[in-house]
């Protein structure tokens, strides 16, 4: 891909990545794309370098050649690493924690990380659709458009789900044990704007808990409680 074609906004450098020699990570999303805040805020925790392209939404330029080479479904977040493209979220994250991760987010066993993966793979087909029918329903649409049977009825469907945290979080201090795991990015990815759109909304005891202290971690505030207003009553992306 020619330069002349995305300009990179910004660009994060922590340290140098696991003593390699390459050139910074690239991401290519919109920041409004909570789907690319979770893969922002992952790398801040693996304070790793990288560059941000802002793509997608009114920044346009999916539906150009050079984008479909990178990801045939036009879609973001992209990541590039070592000229090499990686699409899908969950699918970047897996990528990210097994190449540059270590120990701390990739452990050498099979099972242990199917502890955070199933978590992953259960945000991405049961709560988060859930989080986007109340999100789409209600704060993208605007209030005379607003269908409240619908966005209660997908609320009542991420309650049940916010049940199934608080059940998990009673037996440990996060998901999927004693430490942070791409299980809390994923789920913890959605909680902010959940809770922010304008609904009022419950949390339990374990995962009010688990909530503050995602809230405190630099990535997190960074990019997940970034603004989101510029989507409030717009139907498109």
């Amino acid at each position: 891909m020619s330069s002349d074609v995305f300009q990179p906004i910004s660009q994060h450098v922590k340290y140098e990545r696991l003593q390699k020699e390459v050139s910074p990570l690239k991401l290519y999303g919109r920041i409004t794309s909570f789907n690319v805040q979770k893969i922002l805020w992952f790398l801040e925790e693996l304070q790793i370098p990288y560059e941000h392209v802002e793509v997608g939404g009114r920044f346009g330029g999916l539906d150009t050649e050079q984008f479909k080479m990178l990801n045939p479904m036009q879609k973001v977040p992209v990541l590039i690493d070592n000229n090499q493209a990686i699409w899908e979220s969950h699918t970047i994250l897996r990528y990210l924690a097994a190449s540059y991760g270590g120990l701390d987010w990739y452990v050498d066993n099979a099972y242990t990380r199917s502890l955070y993966e199933r978590w992953q793979d259960w945000s991405q087909v049961t709560f988060q659709p859930a989080f986007m029918g109340v999100f789409w329903n209600y704060y993208r649409m605007p209030p005379s458009k607003r269908n409240m049977e619908a966005v209660n009825r997908e609320l009542d469907k991420c309650q049940q789900c916010i049940g199934l945290i608080e059940q998990a979080l009673a037996k440990s201090e996060f998901l999927a044990g004693t430490s942070i795991t791409l299980a809390d990015i994923c789920v913890g990815g959605v909680f902010y704007r959940l809770t922010t759109q304008g609904l009022e909304i419950e949390l339990p005891a374990h995962v009010s808990t688990w909530f503050e202290a995602l809230k405190t971690r630099p990535g997190y505030k960074k990019w997940i409680m970034s603004d989101f207003t510029d989507l409030q009553g717009r139907e498109d992306f």
